[in-house]
């Protein structure tokens, strides 16, 4: 009982934290909210049991691997955003630079599927009527509002939700690593902290971590909000994102990869819910509140991003509304002939191909602004290990 409003405690004093206007109102924080939330937005909902079950007690150097490689991708972002800051037009990179907005438009749509797979699976978990047909058929239901909405009025009404269901996720988040560490001090103190072996070989962990680069992604959103925040602003603010995200994701990791035996981390899509209720009675129910929230608001933003982009790469012929059939058909196809662990793969290696191709503008950016060929060589090297996430990336069996 004591831990219980500990926690609801910890969620209700980080949202009244949140929206206290001198932070909610801070340039700096707005700046950071968005991609922050987009990074620990669904990876947290999923990474924790795919890494106990793949990694075992050695999850923690997983999930340190994951965030070091979507920092080093973020600092090529960060290299393009300065470099167009000081460079308003380059020929030399339109071709490079419009590859990267399909790219990123394809992965906006395997996303969005992502997001509203997970809303599904969320959604049904706590009731009767969790099966797979049915979180399919919720999640067709989702998609299809989506597209609805998106036709017929567009998103602006529903975008005014994200920074609210923004907050109170990261309110929850908050509880939930405060009752982790409950369960992790008093198992410590006990000598009842378990160690398991991982149950993948080196390769296939390597192959693994590329399969789930989609659950640190996000901060790229930085690099499209030039309208909103200066370029000094969008680098810093991304920067601290990435870094408070690792920190959030490292320490859930490092709680959680010695808590469970086995047999408690089932390889299914809401797995959380399940390993939480052994922690703390509470825990579930705020997840699921959270998911929902955070899953739907998501893949409104996703949905919307991808249809400026189609419409403005397209020089205005395909109007917006149009991608939103695309971004459902291709969604419903996802939802019904693949689970959500391929889903996740598909959108890592989409995200992949994109962190690829601003690699490859940012080692370009370097030898022509800085003429720095050390730089150049690193960022060369990053599109490179772009590509091969891309190429070898795979889900979880």
């Amino acid at each position: 009982m004591i831990e219980t409003i500990v926690i609801l405690s910890v969620c209700a004093g980080l949202f009244v934290l949140l929206q206290w206007p001198k932070i909610a109102r801070s340039r700096f924080w707005k700046a950071s909210i968005t991609p922050l939330a987009s990074i620990i937005g669904s990876g947290f909902l999923v990474i924790g049991p795919i890494l106990d079950h793949a990694f075992g007690s050695y999850a923690i150097l997983g999930m340190i691997a994951l965030c070091v490689m979507a920092y080093l991708f973020g600092s090529a972002t960060r290299q393009n955003i300065r470099y167009r800051s000081e460079n308003s037009y380059d020929r030399l990179f339109q071709p490079l630079d419009k590859a990267a907005s399909w790219a990123l438009s394809f992965a906006y749509i395997v996303s969005v599927a992502y997001y509203l797979n997970l809303f599904g699976s969320f959604a049904v978990h706590m009731t009767n009527a969790d099966t797979q047909t049915n979180a399919r058929i919720l999640t067709t239901i989702m998609l299809l509002i989506v597209l609805f909405v998106g036709w017929t009025k567009g998103f602006s009404a529903l975008e005014k939700m994200e920074q609210m269901s923004v907050t109170v996720k990261l309110a929850i988040i908050g509880g939930l690593l405060v009752g982790l560490g409950f369960d992790f001090t008093g198992k410590a103190a006990d000598g009842a902290l378990i160690f398991i072996d991982p149950s993948v070989s080196p390769i296939g962990a390597v192959t693994l971590l590329f399969g789930l680069i989609v659950t640190v992604q996000g901060f790229e959103i930085s690099r499209y909000m030039g309208e909103e925040y200066p370029a000094k602003m969008r680098i810093s603010s991304m920067r601290f994102a990435q870094l408070l995200s690792s920190a959030i994701y490292i320490i859930y990791i490092l709680l959680m990869a010695f808590l469970f035996h086995p047999e408690d981390i089932p390889l299914e899509e809401s797995a959380i819910i399940d390993m939480m209720a052994l922690v703390a009675p509470i825990l579930p129910i705020l997840l699921v509140a959270a998911a929902l929230a955070a899953q739907f608001s998501a893949a409104i933003a996703d949905t919307g991003g991808c249809g400026g982009l189609v419409h403005e790469l397209t020089d205005e012929k395909v109007p917006t509304r149009h991608s939103y059939v695309l971004v459902a058909g291709l969604g419903i196809a996802l939802t019904w002939f693949a689970n959500v662990f391929e889903i996740i793969s598909y959108a890592s290696r989409a995200f992949a191909l994109y962190y690829a191709l601003q690699s490859a503008q940012a080692a370009l950016s370097a030898w022509r602004l800085e003429k720095a060929y050390l730089r150049t060589g690193f960022f060369a090297a990053l599109s490179l290990l772009g590509f091969a996430i891309a190429l070898f990336g795979q889900a979880i069996e």
